[in-house]
């Protein structure tokens, strides 16, 4: 396997793709915020259900699109930074958007159940349906990330075997999330702009938002996944390998 690292034109154009996935992912934000606050009626809470609805993509977006990304690529994105403190700093996006996404998800059933006069059914949509998957499969991935990568007294054999399956599972889940927040925004097009098809500027903001969120996802997706950007270990991360490895087998 090559352990070379990238030529510099590789990190050169890593470095532009992942400042151009930011400001994509900073405008979704945006682009969401200005559909809320222009066309949603802004944000409310359990007084006004149709209002509280509103943070459910907004926090989402936030969430399961911009911070899930970012934890995904911090090891790359910050490719001279020490593994251990890398570690800790994707740990800790993934718990921001972990708590976003249950804010979100506290919202979106408060504004079900407490519309009026009769309460909206819940989980009977696809969007729903792939969004739970997305939710469970990121908060499995968490979980034993935690365990695996910042629990103490794991061997590391165990640690290298299980990372395969770490990356692909990450991955999965935030391909998982671009699609239900695709559907969600299909959904909501559907059901609250009358004519839709005559492309109001409402319908024209939502289908923005979703073109955004494949570009977005598709460069995540990208920079992850080709090889060439893949961050290689620095000489302090081996020396601390060495040594976990060396006091695992005393």
């Amino acid at each position: 396997m090559d352990n070379s690292p990238p030529p510099p034109s590789a990190l050169n154009n890593f470095r532009i793709l992942y400042l151009v996935t930011q400001l994509v992912g900073i405008t979704i934000i945006v682009l969401v915020s200005c559909w809320i606050g222009i066309h949603l009626n802004g944000l409310g809470w359990t007084s006004n259900p149709a209002k509280e609805f509103n943070w459910h993509p907004l926090l989402m977006s936030v969430g399961m699109i911009f911070l899930y990304g970012n934890s995904i690529l911090i090891y790359r994105g910050f490719r001279y930074a020490r593994k251990k403190p890398l570690k800790i700093t994707h740990a800790t996006i993934h718990g921001a958007a972990f708590i976003f996404t249950v804010i979100a998800l506290v919202a979106v059933f408060d504004s079900h159940n407490l519309a009026k006069p009769n309460p909206i059914p819940n989980m009977y949509t696809l969007h729903s349906w792939v969004g739970l998957a997305a939710v469970l499969l990121f908060s499995l991935q968490y979980v034993f990330g935690f365990a695996a990568y910042l629990f103490p007294g794991v061997r590391e054999q165990l640690r290298a075997s299980y990372m395969p399956v770490h990356v692909f599972f990450g991955v999965a889940g935030f391909v998982l999330a671009i699609a239900a927040a695709l559907l969600g925004l299909l959904e909501k097009a559907i059901f609250s702009v009358s004519n839709y098809s005559a492309l109001p500027p409402q319908a024209i903001l939502i289908n923005t938002i979703g073109l955004m969120y494949i570009v977005y996802g598709g460069l995540v997706v990208f920079l992850v996944t080709e090889r060439q950007y893949k961050r290689h270990p620095l000489p302090e991360d081996v020396m601390l390998l060495t040594h976990s490895a060396s006091v695992g087998s005393s």
